[in-house]
């Protein structure tokens, strides 16, 4: 007799992200390697001390990290993908039950911290990788990335350091790892 399966959700109960994603993850693995704590008092100068809470600082550095592993064009893809993907919600610390930011508050965010704030961040990501024992020689393509940044209007410079910056500077990274981490 054919089969036909009906669907009928149950609600999840005594389940966490921790046991769903898997030990050998990618994101478990980059959590466990890149300490992105420093963000906070990197933009601390950046919020008022009180009116609405914003979306944690280090949540939105993982988020810039994510748009580009994902290969990613948009903040709304970015959202669109992290809603459907268990490893990535783990990653940035929401829980299945937690409203996910909206895009538009992540623009808005990469235009308040500007251009010293992501030269800062991708410098001190690097730093991180060295001192890790992850990163040796040089890195041409950050120079590059630094050297085009001072050329260009101030415009250019932020849409460039939102995706193509942060893509090159992780993808130095990793090709700097030998792609070790993307194949454990």
């Amino acid at each position: 007799m054919l089969g036909t399966k009906i669907r009928a959700f149950a609600p999840l109960s005594n389940l966490s992200l921790e046991e769903l994603v898997p030990k050998d993850n990618f994101y478990r693995r980059l959590e466990a390697t890149l300490d992105l704590s420093f963000v906070r008092e990197l933009v601390a100068d950046r919020y008022a001390s009180s009116g609405r809470p914003s979306i944690d600082r280090v949540v939105f550095f993982k988020l810039q990290l994510v748009l580009f592993f994902e290969g990613l064009r948009s903040e709304r893809q970015l959202m669109e993908v992290i809603a459907d993907r268990l490893s990535i919600r783990w990653y940035l610390d929401y829980d299945l039950n937690e409203s996910l930011p909206d895009h538009s508050s992540l623009t808005r965010l990469r235009e308040r911290y500007g251009l010293e704030v992501f030269r800062r961040f991708f410098e001190r990501i690097v730093e991180l990788c060295v001192e890790a024992g992850l990163v040796w020689g040089e890195l041409p393509c950050l120079v590059t990335m630094l050297t085009i940044a001072r050329e260009q209007s101030k415009r250019f410079v932020l849409k460039l350091l939102g995706r193509q910056a942060l893509a090159a500077t992780v993808f130095t990274v990793i090709l700097a790892w030998g792609g070790a981490l993307l194949s454990r």
